[in-house]
Parts: structure tokens; C-alpha cells; sequence
């Protein structure tokens, strides 16, 4: 995390505010703005934890701050300790220990073991800008709080970050979720990030989610989910990649009169990723050349060729790689559901979609003509002939704002949870 202080901008204001707020140091609105309220919040949780109290956020107080990003302490066993009093000193619960520890005997703990200690609160945060940083952090969290969460990558961006997957589950029906495809639509993003969270956390305790027995559906189902396929656009939208970066000049040099960077949603170099995947790509191209999207730019450029991007093209080996039975593609706005590609119509596709909109209040629909190609779920179709949606949450304008996460959350779970129940 970069040092910020006061007159700071950016999302790494915004976590620190976030954090601070959860400690109890009140900072106020988490606004990613650092005024005199953040700087005294910095400076209270400075003199708690013996820092000098200079109201600013270098190295030092990011270290000091870094297991209530991460979510969790590294402790060393000393004589006398036990799991039960471990979970009173650090006010978390035995269980989370346990499942943080699958190897650590409980009766037998040993001096100078080091044990991941789970802390009280979850490690997804819902209320700022969610950065690829905070992606990699948070992934990071959850694999230590959670062990049996396995990871990887899907492959590369154009500037070389991973696009992560998570896996849970061991069932042996794979479903496939992905967000952020779109970068001005980045609220997926924490969407199936706290999707995983809960679902780990149910399992580990043993208890249900929504109307989901997640034992049992852990035993039916594999999920895995890639929430972030776009990190560079994300970036540049959520301000990781502030002006005078390389990205942001970039960027900006393609754009039209779009406001920027909210209204950007291509991939860094400015193909519009969900635009690019080989299913009737020169039909995409066609219409869109009609419409004006000839070269790069913050939207609707089909790109060179079908998969000429990286992220398309590691989406795309990654999902034959698999044997997906459902896939959901997560894309911001309108509440509506879109099931069909072309005159396809995958086994119980339509009953699937009806069953999501039961549950979520969105509107079942077939995506318009001219936005119709070319598109990730349209490509899983066309060559799986198996159900695949494309979900567009929420309403406004792109991008929407974070106070509209607990809602869109809300309205999803029992979609996110019905895929892995209802894929055959």
C-alpha cells in the first residue's frame, strides 16, 4: 500500500478508512478522501499500537494494520497456551482456529509452533473500491483462514497481473462464476468474493446459507470462480492507476467524450473483453464498426480478432480445460437475466433462468440483437450447448456505486447458490 496522508486521495484512503472504522478509530465516511477526521483516526490507532502519532500511513502503520486487512495473526505457542484461551486473547472462536489449523493437534500443542489465528472479523470488504491489490490480499486471507480453499490462475493481463480462480467444493458437477469482464462494472467482483467467503465459512461450521444446506451441496458441486477477468481496466477505474501512470495516460489517450476513467470498461489497451470470444465475433465486429467503435477505445472495440487479448484467451483455455455443467457471468446493470445465445437452447436453460428469477426479482430476457455476439457467455453455448447466463446486477449508471453492494449481494445469493444446485 502506498504512504497516504493528509489531502490523499484514492483506494488505498479507502481501505484504511474502512479498517480504521472496523478498530473503532471512526474516521467517518469512507469516501477514499484523507481529511483531518482520518488523520485523527491514524494518529489514535498510531499511540494504540506504541507508533509515533504522526497522522500518516507509511510502512509502519500499514504493517500494523495489515492482519486486520489480511484477517488473521501469526502466533507462536508459548507454554500454557490452548486453543480455548487463544480464541479469548485474540476474540475468535476455537473452531476458527481449527479449521485455520487442520494439522495442529489441539491437545498437544507444541512451544514454538506457529499457529493462523482468525480473527473476529470477515476478510471480503464491501464498502470501498476493490482493487486487484485488495483482490490479491483478500485471496491471500481466505486461503489462510480456510485451507481447503485451493487457487490459481487463469493466466495473464496485458501488464502481466494474474487473473485468479478460486475452487471449493468437491463435487462432481463444475460450475463456473466470473465477474469483471467489464471494468466500470468492478462490483461483481466483491459480489463473488463474499459469495466464497460465506460458503467457506458455512462449511467449516457446518451450517446453511440462504436456503442451502452447504454440506451437502459442497458434496454435489465444484465451484470456481474467477472475480476479477479484467484487473488492469479495474485498476484504472478504481484508481490504482492514478493520473501520470503510464495506464492512465494510455487510457486516457484512447478515450471519447466518455467521463473517465467511470465510464471505461475495456481491457488496459482498450478492447472491450466481452466483445472478443468466438462466437459470431464478425457479427459483433459488423455492428459495431455501424456503429462508430472502429479502433480502441473505453467500450464496444470487438478487438483485432477473436481471443486477441490475453485475458480472453486465458479465459477461454481455461474453461475447456474444465468441464463447466453452468456457467454465470456477472456484468452490471438492468436486474435482468440473459440466457440464449442464437437459436441454442441448452437443456433446461430456460427453467434454470425462470428459477433464478424467482429468487433474485430480475427479469428473464434474450439479449438484444445488437449486443447479442461475441460475448463469453454467448461463446459457452455455442460451443457447450449447456446452460450459461450472463447476469447484470443492479441499476444506474456504470459504475455503480458501492452503496448498492448489500442489495445486489441480497438479490444474487440465491442465483449464485441455484447454479450449483440445479447444473446437471
Amino acid at each position: 500500500m502506498e504512504t497516504v496522508k493528509l489531502n490523499s486521495r484514492g483506494p488505498d484512503v479507502a481501505l484504511l478508512q474502512s479498517v480504521l472504522n472496523r478498530l473503532g478509530f471512526n474516521t467517518g465516511t469512507v469516501d477514499g478522501f484523507f481529511g483531518a477526521r482520518t488523520q485523527n483516526g491514524v494518529i489514535r490507532f498510531q499511540r494504540s499500537v506504541g507508533l509515533t502519532p504522526d497522522g500518516i500511513a507509511g510502512p509502519n502503520t500499514w504493517e500494523a494494520l495489515e492482519p486486520y486487512i489480511m484477517g488473521y495473526v501469526t502466533h507462536t505457542v508459548r507454554r500454557g497456551d490452548t486453543l480455548f484461551r487463544l480464541a479469548r486473547q485474540y476474540k475468535t472462536s476455537v473452531t476458527a482456529i481449527e479449521t485455520a489449523n487442520p494439522d495442529a493437534e489441539a491437545d498437544n500443542l507444541q512451544i514454538g509452533q506457529r499457529l493462523i489465528i482468525p480473527l473476529r472479523d470477515g476478510v471480503v470488504l464491501t464498502n470501498i473500491p476493490y482493487t486487484s491489490e485488495i483482490l490479491r490480499k483478500n485471496i491471500d486471507g481466505l486461503k489462510a483462514r480456510y485451507p481447503f480453499l485451493r487457487v490459481g490462475s487463469v493466466g495473464k493481463s496485458v501488464n502481466g497481473q494474474d487473473i485468479p480462480y478460486l475452487v471449493f467444493g468437491e463435487g462432481p458437477v463444475k460450475v463456473g462464476y466470473n465477474a469483471s469482464h467489464h471494468a466500470n462494472e468492478w462490483i461483481t467482483t466483491p459480489v463473488l468474493m463474499k459469495f466464497t467467503e460465506q460458503m467457506c465459512r458455512a462449511y467449516a461450521l457446518g451450517t446453511s446459507l440462504g436456503e442451502s444446506d452447504v454440506s451437502s451441496l459442497w458434496k454435489r458441486t465444484t465451484f470456481y470462480i474467477i472475480p476479477m477477468v479484467n484487473p488492469d481496466g479495474v485498476d484504472l477505474v478504481t484508481g490504482r492507476y492514478g493520473p501520470g501512470s503510464k495506464e492512465y495516460v494510455g487510457a486516457r489517450s484512447l478515450n471519447t467524450n466518455l467521463p473517465f476513467p467511470e465510464g471505461w470498461k475495456a481491457n488496459i489497451l482498450g478492447t472491450d473483453l466481452n466483445l472478443n470470444y468466438p462466437a459470431g465475433w464478425d457479427e459483433a465486429r459488423r455492428i459495431k464498426f455501424e456503429q462508430g467503435f472502429t479502433r480502441p477505445g473505453p467500450r464496444d472495440f470487438v478487438g483485432t480478432s477473436p481471443l486477441s487479448e490475453p485475458e480472453t484467451k486465458a479465459m477461454a483455455a481455461f474453461t475447456e480445460e474444465q468441464d463447466f455443467r453452468l456457467i454465470l457471468a456477472y456484468h452490471t446493470q438492468g436486474e435482468i437475466i440473459f440466457w440464449k445465445y442464437l437459436d441454442y437452447n441448452p437443456k433446461n436453460s430456460l427453467q434454470i433462468a425462470r428459477r433464478f428469477s424467482e429468487v433474485s426479482g430480475y427479469s428473464v430476457e434474450e439479449t438484444p440483437y445488437t449486443s447479442g455476439f461475441a460475448g463469453y457467455k454467448d461463446w459457452f453455448i455455442q460451443t457447450r450447448n449447456r446452460p450459461g447466463y450472463t447476469i447484470e446486477c443492479g441499476r444506474g449508471v456504470n459504475p455503480l456505486p458501492i452503496s448498492q453492494f448489500n442489495e445486489i449481494y441480497r438479490d444474487n445469493l440465491g442465483i449464485l447458490l441455484l447454479g450449483g444446485e440445479l447444473a446437471e
